[in-house]
């Protein structure tokens, strides 16, 4: 895992530039990752449902913390302040009666964060074989294969888990 979060660091400098030109890096970043051995697949699946509930949280107040800022005048004290001792109804409450923003509307993205998987693809292409003694001849060729795919979904459901069957099984 340190590899993996030291090339990530790496290239995420690397590529500052290309993805934000008139925008300088203003500090070198940090990384965190982990590997976790979990003993039961309850235990994965009750790890998972709290961090995007956790991610849930994180947003909701982010988002109301930036549209007291941004749009409603305040200083980030003033937000803070603000918003000490508040629920989530409460920042619902402040998002939709003074910046006619319904937080339940907001991209999944960001209420429910990113989850990566391996799925498995079956490809099919055309190629042309000649076998000895024959013509060239094209033939279909099919073959299966893992694909990364960025999910933005609800992983505290029993949906996610019923439609990704092979997370357990080692496939994905």
């Amino acid at each position: 895992m340190t590899h993996v979060v030291s090339q990530f660091a790496s290239s995420f400098v690397f590529y500052w530039k290309q993805f934000f030109p008139d925008q300088p890096i203003l500090y070198p970043p940090g990384f965190d990752g982990r590997v976790v051995l979990y003993p039961s697949e309850q235990n994965l699946k009750d790890y998972l449902s709290w961090r995007q509930a956790d991610c849930h949280i994180n947003n909701l107040c982010n988002t109301v913390f930036w549209m007291l800022v941004q749009r409603g005048g305040l200083t980030p004290a003033q937000a803070q302040k603000r918003l000490q001792g508040t629920l989530a109804a409460d920042k619902n409450e402040i998002l939709f009666s003074e910046f006619n923003i319904n937080y339940n509307n907001e991209p999944l993205m960001y209420r429910k964060g990113s989850v990566i998987l391996k799925k498995k693809v079956n490809e099919t292409s055309k190629k042309v074989i000649k076998l000895e003694g024959e013509e060239e001849r094209e033939v279909e060729v099919s073959r299966s294969r893992n694909q990364f795919a960025i999910l933005h979904c609800d992983v505290i459901s029993d949906k996610f888990w019923e439609e990704n069957p092979d997370i357990f099984s080692g496939e994905s």
